[in-house]
């Protein structure tokens, strides 16, 4: 709504003791920070709107763990969330996501294509679920959303 002031992330951080990926794994991560930091809707439950957060992402005993702080890194909250209900989707874009990078190194356009609108899908399903389940401790939109489901499946590919 025009005027309305929503609260944003300032900064994310991934959980870097999981190691690194590999290259198209790596820029994943890099370019959904990147479009995150530039342009997000992320309201934790019960602060002040407008409010600027920090967040760092981990993932501790199957766990995902959203660690919430303020501008100045005061931990302001944590949310747990049980990684079960993300398995289907997390391996359904897992095997996209390589058939799209075999893809674009030998397929047509038009099968690239194909395969990358499907990958669009999962991608869609995974944010859906993300935002089912943050829903009452965390508002997002929906960019917000895919793009921290394309973290998860970060922190997954590195472990």
């Amino acid at each position: 709504m025009a005027g309305e002031r929503h609260g944003r992330l300032v900064d994310i951080e991934l959980d870097e003791s999981i190691g690194r990926a590999t290259p198209d794994v790596e820029h994943e991560r890099a370019v959904a920070i990147f479009d995150l930091i530039e342009n997000n809707v992320f309201e934790p439950a019960g602060m002040e709107p407008g409010g600027l957060y920090r967040l760092r992402l981990a993932l501790v005993e199957k766990r995902l763990v959203f660690d919430i702080r303020d501008a100045e890194r005061r931990k302001l909250a944590t949310h747990i969330l049980s990684l079960t209900p993300f398995k289907r989707i997390i391996r359904d874009y897992f095997l996209i996501c390589d058939s799209y990078y075999e893809a674009i190194r030998s397929a047509t356009p038009s099968q690239i294509e194909a395969i990358d609108m499907g990958r669009r899908g999962v991608h869609n399903d995974g944010s859906d679920l993300l935002c089912e389940r943050l829903k009452g401790k965390i508002t997002l939109d929906r960019d917000t959303a895919r793009r921290l489901f394309t973290l998860i499946c970060v922190l997954h590919w590195r472990s």
